[in-house]
């Protein structure tokens, strides 16, 4: 096919395109909104800020080892039970850490980052507040017994913020008109695939027989 024959089939039928794509992005809106009213998932991140005391290359290489152990310390059973007796929440350690958190450290900027998810925003950020809180008080203690040229600090960087982080409206959205565009797409060439054998204008016969049409019998009525 030429792409003026394609550009003839979207002009044609492009309405039916631009329909679908409508009915389903607009489906995915409203289904984003209906489940953000019903079962909403807000995330709330805070990072803390491992800082050794002496600016130096040792103390640094040793606050970059002694991340990933602090990472460790933290995304365990016993930091979630703290957690839970702190907050009062009902639900084991085990569904905290794997439903609702998640720890990870960026030995880049030396901060631990800690996300935490759950259908009440002001829950997630106390969940993620104490649990960041939990780190600074151990590293409070540990430095009681270290050398002040020693220690290495844990400093919450800022308060904990929460953002809706499911249902994903403009993102369902886009991708439903997407989807609708391209399930219209493939109504159309395949309708057109279908009648490509009906010959209805002198452009038909001129394009499937590559030859020129010099006259036509007019119908029956004129």
């Amino acid at each position: 096919m030429q792409l003026q024959h394609y550009l003839r089939i979207l002009w044609r039928r492009g309405w039916l395109i631009v329909l679908l794509a409508l009915i389903t992005a607009g489906s995915a809106f409203g289904f984003s909104k209906i489940q953000e009213q019903r079962n909403p998932v807000y995330k709330s991140t805070i990072k803390v800020l491992i800082q050794p005391a002496r600016p130096d290359l040792g103390a640094t290489e040793a606050s970059i080892r002694l991340l990933n152990s602090y990472v460790s310390w933290l995304d365990s059973n016993y930091r979630a039970q703290e957690v839970i007796d702190q907050l009062q929440l009902d639900m084991t350690p085990s569904e905290l850490r794997e439903g609702h958190v998640r720890i990870a450290g960026d030995t880049l900027r030396f901060v631990i980052q800690i996300d935490v998810e759950h259908e009440i925003g002001d829950v997630a950020n106390d969940i993620a507040r104490t649990w960041a809180e939990l780190l600074v008080q151990w590293r409070n203690e540990q430095n009681e017994t270290q050398r002040r040229e020693d220690r290495i600090e844990a400093i919450i960087i800022d308060d904990p913020r929460y953002v809706l982080d499911s249902p994903k409206t403009m993102i369902n959205t886009l991708a439903g008109a997407i989807l609708g565009a391209l399930i219209g797409g493939g109504i159309v060439f395949t309708l057109e695939y279908l009648e490509a054998g009906i010959v209805r204008t002198p452009g038909d016969v001129e394009r499937f027989l590559d030859l020129a049409v010099l006259g036509a019998i007019p119908p029956a009525d004129s």
